[in-house]
């Protein structure tokens, strides 16, 4: 009888049983539908109204923005991983912690406007609908990834969305370009153009605000203000740290870039903003990265440890929304730890992609310069090689 007993009590708790029993569980639990949410007010420049200061979220947003906060988290500290196992060579820069500028971009647009930025840009790449398979196979130099494994990690494209540039500032003009197409097909569309705080000191990006405030194109211009430029803290780089005010002619907002629902209004009100034909507008997100500017910066040369601490413990952007789904029960904790292994599975399937997948051919390094154009040969290092490209 004491060994029925025993197995059927470790046949109840077996790990086997465990997790579908758990959903059902989770099933059975009276979750809200949404909530209403108190957001910080933004600083605003040359606007007379700025977002709502309260927003809407509901339990199907907040799982959403909740799991891709975790992916891209994950894909950035596995990708730091892999670098030190050196299955990733080059550059690579990470953006850990500015989760919620990328996510909170996406769901403030529509799936039909544009977005450009600079070279750390997995996360955006991630909400603008590449998988973590493609994105870590690009990393790794692989067939399989996104640009074909011969983009690696500043050079990624999808749809709708340009890069990955390596040029600081680059992508400024180049967002302003896009917008002025989107304006002249006449599309309602918009441009998004990230850049951070080191870069806005570049003159391309004042230029871009001149010709676009000249012709009202559609151009969301948005600073990353994470503190640093490389390992310069802004207050040594810049004259005047209000990033928002920079485009002097152009309105602006200053925005908590940590949270969520900070970013999503204020990227809904900017898009409206563009929409409705008054031209461009600036938005600055205040955010941080853990990570230091790029695999070969430590982080730690410049700013404390007990900085980055205190920023992680008190206003990481994971932390804040889980703990605003759990107090306003959209969420609980079994539900959470559930989406944190999906996300881990996931993660770590998209590695192994990315390390067994086969290096793209040789005879390809030519292909894809042009986008519909006739076959035709290129030049290799010397007058004798010759590769033949294919669009």
């Amino acid at each position: 009888m004491r060994k029925m007993l025993a197995a059927l009590v470790s046949h109840v708790f077996s790990g086997v049983t465990q997790k579908p029993a758990m959903r059902g569980l989770l099933a059975s639990v009276n979750f809200s539908n949404d909530t209403t949410c108190d957001i910080k007010k933004c600083e605003l420049y040359r606007l007379e109204e700025g977002p709502p200061t309260s927003t809407v979220l509901t339990r199907e947003e907040a799982l959403k923005y909740y799991r891709n906060m975790q992916v891209i988290r994950r894909m950035e500290l596995k990708s730091d991983q892999m670098y030190k196992q050196k299955f990733i060579r080059g550059f690579c820069h990470l953006c850990d912690g500015q989760e919620a500028c990328c996510v909170g971009l996406e769901a403030g647009i529509n799936p039909t406007d544009h977005v450009i930025t600079s070279y750390r840009a997995h996360g955006l790449c991630y909400t603008r609908g590449l998988s973590v398979k493609s994105i870590l196979a690009e990393l790794t130099g692989r067939r399989g990834g996104c640009a074909k494994g011969k983009g690696g990690s500043m050079h990624m494209y999808g749809k709708h969305f340009y890069g990955g540039n390596g040029i600081v500032g680059a992508q400024v003009p180049l967002g302003a370009g896009v917008a002025f197409a989107c304006k002249y097909f006449g599309n309602d569309q918009i441009c998004l153009a990230l850049y951070g705080d080191g870069a806005a000191n570049q003159g391309q990006v004042a230029e871009a605000y001149n010709i676009s405030a000249l012709w009202k194109l559609p151009c969301v211009f948005i600073c990353e203000n994470n503190r640093y430029g490389m390992g310069t803290a802004t207050e040594r780089a810049a004259a005047s740290t209000d990033y928002h005010k920079r485009g002097n002619f152009i309105p602006g907002l200053r925005v908590n870039g940590m949270d969520i629902l900070c970013v999503r209004e204020a990227t809904k009100f900017a898009a409206d903003h563009c929409r409705s034909g008054k031209g461009p507008i600036l938005m600055e997100l205040q955010t941080y990265r853990y990570h230091g500017h790029s695999m070969s910066d430590p982080g730690i040369s410049y700013r404390s440890r007990e900085e980055v601490h205190n920023m992680r413990s008190k206003s990481d952007p994971i932390m804040l929304l889980r703990e605003r789904m759990i107090n306003n029960n959209l969420s609980n904790i079994e539900e959470l730890k559930e989406i944190d292994a999906d996300v881990r599975k996931e993660v770590e399937e998209a590695a192994q992609f990315a390390t067994t997948d086969p290096e793209p051919a040789l005879e390809e390094l030519a292909h894809h310069l042009y986008y519909h154009n006739p076959p035709f040969e290129v030049r290799g290092t010397n007058k004798w090689i010759k590769y033949k490209s294919v669009s």
